[in-house]
């Protein structure tokens, strides 16, 4: 098993913070807004060297993504930011009428995702939101694992046409990916072949794979490791190979087991070739408040569940 040592533990929101600053830096195109959360997003920075290219709407997110679809007729770029919970469910109606109807090239970035938030409670996290989103036509869905793939994914995404979701988190993780990676919308990253298990991962469980690939290893089990960092569209290609090497998968993610990655992978596994699969996911319901590490463990997103799963899945492949 492969190792992936880091230096650091840093917060994702803080790589789309500087992501965005760098943009500014070299697009006068980008745009901000944000509603009323401009520090909890890390947009500070571009709010101080780019004052006439930030908005702050206050409390109004609905308001947010009006505005936001409008400044894209003008040429504008706009990255809207807040809270997940706040940039989908309670702007649903404003996202499908006004940003995915008719294709408009609105960034919308999404802090404090999943039970992560934290302390905050059920009525801030939110485990509906990647669901929402792949579900609407000309969304793209995007899901970094730590602050080096979310600051190079909140570039990427400026270059891209159409309306893209950005979701990334609060607490400090491993940065573990490279500083000067290049990021690939749509396009899987292999972080370890193997070949009894593929265990597909997005965002925080990304690294919470990787440790999980180290406790199987010792038990004499070679996990394929992949990071599915883009939810849509999704790489089929890198899915439908692994799965045929392997003939087993488990997916891990921090939303829903219902319309996150786990569905989204099974719709290419069952379409091309059906193989066992497992989910590590939040068994549908809400959260509640507790710190990060309380509500990964209650909810069952440590790397423990995901080996407990991949020894169920393989348990299956073998009969």
């Amino acid at each position: 098993m492969k190792d992936f040592p880091y230096t650091e533990k840093k917060d994702t929101r803080s790589g789309f913070g500087a992501g965005l600053l760098e943009l500014g830096r070299t697009n006068p195109n980008i745009v901000g807004l944000c509603a009323d959360l401009t520090g909890s997003l890390k947009m500070d920075a571009f709010q101080k060297e780019f004052p006439e290219r930030f908005f702050q709407v206050g409390i109004a997110e609905a308001n947010m993504i009006g505005l936001a679809a409008g400044m894209t007729i003008g040429g504008k770029i706009p990255f809207t930011g807040t809270f997940a919970n706040f940039s989908t469910g309670r702007v649903y109606d404003q996202i499908r009428q006004s940003v995915a109807y008719s294709g408009k090239n609105v960034k919308i970035c999404a802090s404090h995702a999943g039970l992560t938030l934290g302390e905050d409670g059920a009525t801030h996290q939110i485990l509906e939101d990647i669901g929402m989103m792949r579900m609407l036509p000309h969304m793209t869905v995007i899901n970094p694992c730590d602050f080096n793939q979310t600051k190079a994914a909140t570039i990427a995404i400026a270059e891209h046409e159409g309306p893209v979701y950005l979701r990334f988190g609060r607490p400090t993780v491993p940065n573990f990916t490279p500083a000067d990676q290049k990021f690939e919308i749509g396009k899987a990253v292999m972080l370890n072949e193997g070949t009894d298990v593929s265990i597909f991962a997005t965002g925080h469980l990304v690294w919470k794979a990787i440790l999980a690939g180290h406790i199987l290893a010792e038990k004499g089990i070679n996990a394929e490791i992949i990071n599915i960092h883009t939810i849509k569209p999704i790489d089929a290609e890198a899915i439908l190979k692994s799965a045929a090497k392997t003939g087993c998968v488990v997916t891990a993610e921090e939303h829903n087991r219902f319309g996150g990655l786990g569905d989204a992978v099974a719709q290419v596994l069952v379409a091309n070739n059906p193989v066992p699969q497992e989910y590590v996911a939040v068994n549908d319901t809400f959260g509640e408040s507790g710190t990060p590490d309380q509500l990964m463990e209650k909810y069952g997103l440590t790397e423990n569940d995901i080996v407990a799963a991949v020894e169920r899945v393989i348990s299956r492949k073998n009969g």
